[in-house]
């Protein structure tokens, strides 16, 4: 019997399936190929779902208490046809603004026996978590126009000296219409002559259209992919339902993990950092350290060595890469 053929993706350039990884658990030699092969792994129905719902009922009790959502549905953020001028859960947004970041309810998820325990056996080891997570409740807009890439970029060049896989995992059911995250397959490894990507993103139109991959997902899938790897959410074009996800950004502990910690003391040489519990860790700072101040996209990124002194303040919470004494990198967390 001949398969009923899938429906044309709308608005949307024809984009091929990810492939599934799911048989590939278990093998590290395997998923080390499929990653050297693809940059990323996409996993259908492998995180805890119980873990999974008190993480959106975090999602949908904020909603409610915006006054944007239905309150009766549970599975779903389904809007209430409310205004949402000044929605504050916005990629870039003032994070003094954002309730879910106030909230975080990122460390109780990745707390949860189950999930630790599946994410320490896909890293092969107890996974560090960057504080560096992004909590998306994007709205719907069924009148959206023009291309459905929100924003194309790869997290390598905002993230040096840092050897992070992302982690993008839906809350809730994710068609065609509420977009999801399309990603670029075998383009994590950047070549001579490849296209640029730089901090501020990378032109849609210099990615091979045939090398877009997307899905449509569900609560309990995982997409984990390479820094290297061009990506980008795709415009919510239903008339109904927000879209619900978390990006986190982890890594081995046995890998060389930043220190996470409040600036005691900085100059043009160096920043001085206390970790949670009181250590103090200094670094050097030269031309090659990159640093950020700011969530979300900043075409200004990085900092210059003379901009960094001045910016970044004593008492601020930051985390610091470093290579033999030298940071590498350094960002506010969130």
């Amino acid at each position: 019997m001949n398969a009923v053929p899938k429906p044309r993706l709308i608005g949307t350039p024809p984009i091929r399936e990810l492939n599934v990884s799911n048989h590939l658990l278990g093998n590290r030699a395997a998923l080390d190929a499929a990653w050297d092969r693809d940059g990323y792994w996409f996993f259908r129905d492998v995180l805890d779902k119980g873990a999974i719902a008190r993480l959106r009922a975090i999602y949908l009790q904020v909603l409610d208490k915006l006054g944007v959502i239905d309150p009766s549905h549970t599975d779903a953020a389904v809007y209430n046809g409310a205004s949402l001028e000044r929605f504050p859960i916005v990629m870039g947004g003032d994070p003094a603004a954002d309730p879910l970041l106030a909230l975080h309810p990122m460390r109780q998820f990745v707390a949860e026996p189950a999930i630790k325990a599946f994410f320490a056996r896909l890293f092969g080891d107890e996974v560090f978590w960057v504080p560096n997570t992004e909590y998306h409740t994007l709205p719907p807009n069924p009148k959206h126009s023009g291309s459905r890439f929100n924003y194309v970029h790869a997290d390598g060049a905002n993230n040096k000296g840092l050897p992070l896989r992302i982690c993008w995992i839906p809350l809730a059911y994710i068609d065609e219409a509420t977009g999801g995250l399309a990603l670029a397959e075998g383009l994590h490894k950047p070549r001579m002559n490849d296209f640029p990507r730089p901090p501020a993103g990378i032109g849609q139109d210099v990615v091979p259209p045939d090398a877009w991959r997307r899905a449509e997902f569900g609560p309990g899938d995982l997409v984990v992919f390479s820094l290297e790897t061009p990506h980008s959410g795709l415009a919510n074009r239903s008339d109904r339902y927000f879209r619900l996800s978390m990006d986190i950004r982890g890594m081995r502990k046995s890998d060389n993990i930043p220190i996470v910690g409040t600036v005691v003391a900085i100059d043009e040489n160096a920043v001085m950092v206390a970790d949670e519990t009181g250590k103090q860790h200094t670094f050097r700072l030269n031309e090659d350290t990159f640093c950020r101040i700011a969530r979300g996209r900043l075409s200004g990124m990085p900092l210059a060595l003379a901009e960094i002194p001045r910016l970044v303040k004593v008492g601020d919470p930051v985390y610091v890469a470093s290579n033999r004494g030298t940071a590498t990198f350094m960002r506010p967390q969130h």
